[in-house]
C-alpha cells in the first residue's frame, strides 16, 4: 500500500464565479461538488473567507458552509479559513457554534490572519491595517475560551458556542502560523495551493516546536496544493489555463471572473515567471501523472492530509478532476 491510499483527501473550493456565470451558479455548483466528493470518501470541504473580489463568491463564509452542510451528510465542512482579525471572537464563536449545534461533529474552523481583501475593503470592514499583526493570539486565545466549556464566573458567554469545542485548524504560508499552531497543539494547514515557497520550512517548524495539547497529542499537518487532473495530459495542461489567466490577471491589478480555457496565453517572461511561483505546487496532468506526482509530494512532504484546490471553468471538468483524484489515492 502506498503511502498515499492512507492520507486523508479533502477539498478547497474557493466558490469560483465563472464569466457568464453567477453567485447562485457557484452556490449550486459548490453543493454538486460537495455531494459528489463526499461519495468518493474525501474528508473534509472547505469554502475560504475572500472579500471585493470578483470572481470568489465566499465572502459570507459561514452562511456558505451551513448551506453546504446541510445538503451533505457525512463529509466534515468548513473554513479555510476564516481571517479571525476581520471578525470579534465572539461572533465567530456563535456562528460556529450554531453550525456546530446543526451539524454535530462535521464542522471545522481553520483560522487565518491575512484581511483577505484589499486595503479599501479593510476599511469598509472597519478592519484596522494593523489587525493581526500583534493581537492575533490574544483573539484566538478569546475564541478558545468562547468554545470550551464556560469558565466560573464568566461573564460573557457564546450561546450557541460554548462548550461545542469546534476544531480550530491554523492555516499559513508562512513561519508564523506554524509556529504558533505548535505552541498551541493544533492543527496546521500550509496555503501551497498559492504560495508554496515557504512550504518545507514551515513544515519543520511546526513539527519540531509541536507541544501536545488537550486538541493533539502529536503534530497534524494538511497541506493545500491545486491539482488539475484531466483524461490526458495535453488536455490537463489546455485546461489549467482558466488557473493561470486568473493568476495573470491578479498579478496585473485586474482580478477577475474564472475564464475559459485558451490554447495559448498572451505573457512576457517574467509573468509567466511569476505564474509559476504562485503554482508552483501544481500538479497538472492525466490520470497517471497525477498518481506519480500526488504520491512524490505527500512522500516530500509527508503530509497527513492533502487539500486540492481544483480551478476550472466548467464545473463537469472540475468534477471529473476530482474523481481522477480519488481513484489515483486508491
Amino acid at each position: 500500500m502506498s503511502q498515499l491510499s492512507s492520507t486523508a483527501l479533502s477539498v478547497l473550493d474557493l466558490a469560483p464565479i465563472r464569466q457568464g456565470g453567477s453567485a447562485a451558479e457557484t452556490f449550486r455548483d459548490s453543493v454538486s461538488l460537495a455531494q459528489r466528493t463526499e461519495q468518493l470518501g474525501y474528508t473534509r470541504y472547505w469554502l475560504a473567507e475572500h472579500h471585493n473580489i470578483a470572481g470568489i463568491a465566499s465572502a459570507a463564509t459561514s452562511v456558505l458552509i451551513g448551506h453546504v452542510a446541510g445538503q451533505t451528510s457525512t463529509i466534515r465542512v468548513g473554513s479555510g479559513g476564516i481571517m479571525l482579525p476581520n471578525h470579534p471572537p465572539l461572533v465567530i464563536a456563535e456562528q460556529f457554534g450554531t453550525l456546530e449545534t446543526l451539524y454535530p461533529d462535521r464542522i471545522d474552523l481553520g483560522l487565518g490572519r491575512a484581511p483577505g481583501s484589499d486595503g479599501a475593503t479593510m476599511r469598509a470592514m472597519r478592519r484596522s491595517m494593523h489587525a493581526g499583526v500583534d493581537d492575533f493570539p490574544e483573539q484566538l486565545s478569546e475564541l478558545l475560551r468562547y468554545l470550551a466549556d464556560a469558565e466560573p464566573g464568566q461573564q460573557v458567554k457564546a450561546v450557541p458556542g460554548q462548550g461545542t469545542n469546534v476544531p480550530i485548524w491554523l492555516l499559513g504560508s508562512s513561519g508564523y502560523s506554524a509556529q504558533l499552531a505548535a505552541k498551541l497543539g493544533l492543527p496546521f494547514a500550509f496555503a501551497a495551493q498559492f504560495a508554496p515557497g515557504y512550504l518545507f520550512e514551515a513544515l519543520r517548524l511546526y513539527r519540531d516546536n509541536f507541544r501536545p495539547s488537550e486538541h493533539l497529542d502529536k503534530p497534524h499537518a494538511m497541506v493545500g496544493l491545486p491539482v488539475i487532473a484531466a483524461e490526458n495530459d495535453a488536455l490537463a495542461h489546455y485546461l489549467a489555463t482558466t488557473a493561470q489567466q486568473k493568476f495573470l490577471n491578479l498579478i496585473r491589478g485586474k482580478p477577475t471572473q474564472s475564464l475559459p480555457p485558451v490554447e495559448q496565453l498572451d505573457w512576457s517572461p517574467m509573468e509567466q515567471a511569476q505564474v509559476s511561483q504562485f503554482l508552483g505546487a501544481a500538479i497538472i496532468g492525466g490520470p497517471e501523472t497525477v498518481k506519480a506526482e500526488l504520491t512524490a509530494f505527500q512522500e516530500r512532504t509527508g503530509a497527513d492530509e492533502l487539500m486540492i484546490n481544483s480551478d476550472f471553468y466548467n464545473h463537469a471538468d472540475r468534477l471529473r478532476s476530482y474523481e481522477i483524484v480519488a481513484e489515483a489515492a486508491r
